[in-house]
């Protein structure tokens, strides 16, 4: 085909280009770094001998953290219903890597994705000889897909989103784009918005709307919330979670909390970066605001308690969320407008505080403000004076969670129809 030779030319090029940075992630990044050399197609001798267990099982890509999160609960909600099926779950990230591993069933198996080289990929094709590829959200890569095609095996998109920036740019580029997601045999997406979008781009592609699975996420089983009588003291307080935050935020939170600590001496904030191995620059700007703090990597306890707690791991949001009073969700503020996933703390029944415009979760976020759910920012300057009403009120906290925890409810159902659209792929087969 005319677009992969064009691809394939232009890989290269590409690949140097970002090659410093996919480095200096690797360095500064934690995680599972063991197997990185399947980012490049290699896996060793004993490697492939473990993964024969798993050949006819669904192969599940998912990039990160985020998506590994919502890939093992529809993996978990899929053995429920069909025990029988074996799967693998991939990811780019080592966070995302380390996370799965931790968390994969005994029926999973774990591995890196192959950088996007058509000999990479047909490595990885021939260890695995999976059954189905399942690409999470927006994943798309042309080699990949391709490779699955010309083999016969089944691929789907599934809780794909895409965004209206995305959207115009993959219209410009629609010769390049329209044969890739003509060429999958199923693209299930969140909502009826991103069904147009990808029908504008590619309009014999079978889109077919079946919710968004992060609806259907549940807190982990026996889950403890973390324990921050280790950095806080014992005693009352009222903590204050900046979650998944990036750059710019945390300075800004840091500010009100200032503020709002001359008035509520037992405020403690906790920050959980989006990127973990931010950590010091975090520690930097708190230095630099004369808040005493500790970065959880370096410590599993203060010696005195401390103001502010910088959590750089991976993998223990929900135990910070379920120990949160207040969650503030990253990405929305100073200057940020993408936004992070609201479901998990609104499953924990937490009072949300977000940016006014999330463009990424425009659709999770009308959902809770239709049902007054959620306390949204429009400007910076308004931070103090909303967190200032819910640190003031534990019935406003307990009532903003109650109803985002209802609201998320009645949303419920995404996995059990994103599982009967593959059963019903590999019954096509």
């Amino acid at each position: 085909m005319f677009w992969r030779l064009i691809y394939n030319l232009l890989m290269p090029v590409g690949f140097l280009f970002f090659l410093p940075g996919v480095l200096c992630k690797y360095r500064n990044r934690g995680g599972w770094k063991e197997t990185f050399a399947e980012r490049f197609g290699r896996f060793t001798p004993r490697r492939i001998e473990e993964l024969k267990a798993f050949h006819g099982a669904i192969w599940i890509h998912a990039v990160s953290v985020g998506e590994s999160v919502v890939a093992l609960s529809l993996i978990d909600r899929y053995r429920k219903s069909h025990p029988e099926r074996k799967f693998v779950i991939s990811t780019t990230t080592t966070t995302g890597q380390e996370l799965a591993r931790s968390k994969a069933p005994e029926n999973c198996a774990v591995i890196f994705c192959p950088i996007d080289f058509w000999w990479m990929v047909r490595r990885t094709f021939n260890v695995l000889q999976p059954s189905m590829l399942v690409i999470f959200e927006t994943e798309l890569w042309p080699n990949m897909i391709a490779e699955a095609h010309k083999r016969r095996i089944p691929v789907a998109v599934v809780n794909g989103r895409m965004s209206d920036h995305s959207s115009r740019g993959y219209r410009r580029a629609r010769t390049f784009f329209a044969p890739i997601l003509e060429m999958l045999d199923l693209i299930s997406v969140q909502s009826e918005a991103d069904a147009a979008r990808y029908r504008a781009v590619a309009p014999r592609a079978n889109v077919v709307v079946s919710g968004n699975l992060k609806f259907d996420q549940t807190p982990p089983e026996n889950l403890e919330a973390a324990d921050l009588d280790a950095y806080f003291g014992s005693g009352k307080r009222i903590v204050l979670l900046a979650a998944s935050t990036h750059p710019g935020e945390e300075a800004l939170i840091s500010r009100s909390f200032l503020e709002l600590k001359k008035r509520h001496h037992s405020l403690k904030l906790v920050i959980v970066p989006r990127h973990a191995e931010r950590g010091a620059d975090i520690a930097a700007i708190l230095t630099e605001c004369n808040l005493s703090f500790v970065r959880r990597s370096n410590a599993s306890c203060a010696e005195e308690p401390v103001d502010a707690l910088i959590a750089d791991t991976t993998g223990e949001m929900f135990r910070f969320l379920a120990a949160a009073d207040i969650v503030i969700m990253g990405k929305s503020l100073a200057g940020q407008d993408e936004g992070h996933n609201l479901i998990e703390p609104a499953l924990l029944g937490k009072p949300i505080v977000t940016g006014s415009v999330l463009r990424n979760f425009r659709f999770i976020l009308q959902i809770l403000k239709d049902a007054g759910a959620v306390a949204t920012v429009a400007k910076d300057a308004e931070l103090t004076g909303v967190l200032d009403t819910l640190v003031s009120s534990p019935e406003k906290r307990r009532e903003l969670g109650e109803k985002a925890a209802a609201a998320i409810g009645v949303h419920r159902g995404a996995a059990i129809k994103t599982i009967n659209l593959l059963e019903n792929l590999l019954a096509e087969k």
